[in-house]
């Protein structure tokens, strides 16, 4: 069902060692955002490559070879698409629901302290260092990193689900499309026509009582 996972995994040193130098250099990871850490808690933090079908140039930059396997392998990426993910010592991801059952996400295990796990409905794993761990996050889940000063990082990957439809696939494709359009400022809010109208004939009106307000006292 996912036919680039073994070339992944087979390539995960590539991945390693790229991020190995970079985190050595510099502090890269930053939080998303308030509401992400409202979600995510103060813990867990990433570096994104690609979000709703945009690449980060900037951060691309930073891993060349990691954009580049990624790129080959033709992984249908989706809505988060993908992101180095950091999860502070001895903190945690509250259990959540993403609330998408169209997409699956792939965890690639790069740094992970004895005892980190993270749970999906019933079912606890680790993660395995240059493999795969693949989870549907519409079911809760959770995490813990029990490590007293060790951070652990994966590379988190997004991609749509591999029983959409053809049909079904083009079309959540195009609202995500549409949502990043709309939050990069490429598709101008526009009010709606019923609000229009009623201000336009307000302001029609007003200026009517302007222009004819005490002609009979003159």
């Amino acid at each position: 069902m996912f036919p680039w996972a073994k070339s992944l995994e087979d390539k995960a040193d590539v991945i390693l060692e790229e991020f190995e130098t970079r985190l050595a250099e510099q502090q890269m990871f930053a939080s998303d955002s308030a509401w992400q850490n409202q979600v995510m808690g103060k813990g867990w933090s990433a570096i994104r490559l690609q979000r709703l079908g945009i690449w980060n140039e900037d951060n691309c930059k930073l891993f060349p070879k990691t954009y580049e396997l990624l790129r080959s392998l033709n992984i249908p990426l989706a809505v988060r698409g993908v992101c180095f993910a950091r999860q502070a010592p001895n903190s945690g991801v509250q259990p959540h629901s993403d609330g998408r059952n169209f997409i699956l996400t792939s965890h690639l295990g790069l740094r992970i302290p004895e005892g980190c796990w993270i749970q999906s409905g019933e079912e606890r794993r680790g993660w395995d260092v240059g493999k795969l761990t693949t989870l549907d996050t519409s079911f809760e889940h959770s995490t813990l990193n029990p490590s007293a000063d060790q951070e652990r990082h994966v590379l988190i990957i997004d991609f749509w689900h591999p029983e959409l439809s053809e049909a079904e696939r083009a079309a959540l494709e195009f609202v995500y499309d549409l949502r990043n359009k709309f939050e990069s400022g490429q598709i101008p809010p526009r009010r709606p026509k019923r609000l229009l109208q009623q201000e336009q004939e307000a302001g029609f009106g007003g200026f009517w009582k302007k222009l004819t307000a005490g002609g009979g006292d003159e």
